[in-house]
């Protein structure tokens, strides 16, 4: 059954990222837990745990890539914040439940009856060995298209604009082409007290030039500034 959601697994990311992944030994011990090696008499490193430790290494390599072109801004210490924001237990459990890596697990018959298919710390670290294992297989740019469109996408949250001063971005670059004197204005707050959103734009020399949604008034004012930025056609965020 295992061998089947692996197959299956691997079909769906060939349909829709183009990609030539086969059902392999490396994908097999990818999913293999300890207590099935151990219960089938095999080879104590033929289990998930080496491919893990590959796969750890190629997510931090390819996430502060990531990181470090995205945000040419950031010093090294919010890099290095954000990225423990990204690669955590939490976002790569939400990402191995996604892609139904559970399914995949090969579980020896007492670690199952345990629901060691739903612990958090094994879904962590099966995520990496799936992760070491299409690195071996088929290279760091498969590596790269597949956590683009998982992990990375993280980055996309409210959560993560605290790493990212806009504001501070665009004061910079509006006295860079002299384009005048900044603003920023509330134009709509409404739910109640514990769900409010504001709403706040950007002014520049008596002119909108963005506006943006948001759960506190200082991120409404990062995300209108973002939107100024890109109507100003700047490159670097």
């Amino acid at each position: 059954m295992e061998k089947r959601y692996i197959e299956d697994l691997l079909n769906k990311l060939n349909k829709d990222y183009n990609f030539n992944l086969k059902y392999s030994n490396n994908f097999r011990m990818a999913f293999s837990h300890s207590s099935y090696t151990n219960e089938k008499r095999i080879a104590k490193h033929l289990n998930y745990e080496r491919l893990e430790f590959l796969g750890d290494a190629v997510v931090e390599l390819t996430t502060s890539e990531f990181l470090f072109k995205k945000f040419p801004n950031l010093a090294e210490g919010e890099l290095t914040k954000l990225r423990a924001s990204i690669v955590c237990e939490k976002t790569l459990v939400k990402y191995a439940l996604q892609l139904n890596l559970d399914k995949c697990i090969f579980l020896g018959k007492g670690e199952e009856k345990m629901g060691g298919r739903s612990r958090a710390a094994l879904l962590a670290d099966i995520f990496e060995s799936f992760t070491g294992a299409m690195y071996l297989e088929a290279g760091l740019e498969t590596v790269k298209t597949f956590l683009s469109n998982t992990l990375f996408t993280e980055v996309d949250s409210f959560e993560y604009l605290s790493f990212v001063d806009y504001k501070t971005i665009l004061q910079e670059y509006v006295s860079k082409i002299k384009l005048g004197v900044i603003e920023y204005t509330v134009l709509d707050s409404s739910g109640p007290s514990h769900l409010k959103t504001f709403t706040s734009a950007v002014i520049i020399d008596g002119k909108q030039y963005g506006s943006g949604t948001a759960k506190t008034k200082k991120e409404s004012e990062q995300l209108s500034a973002k939107a100024a930025l890109e109507k100003l056609d700047y490159k670097e965020i």
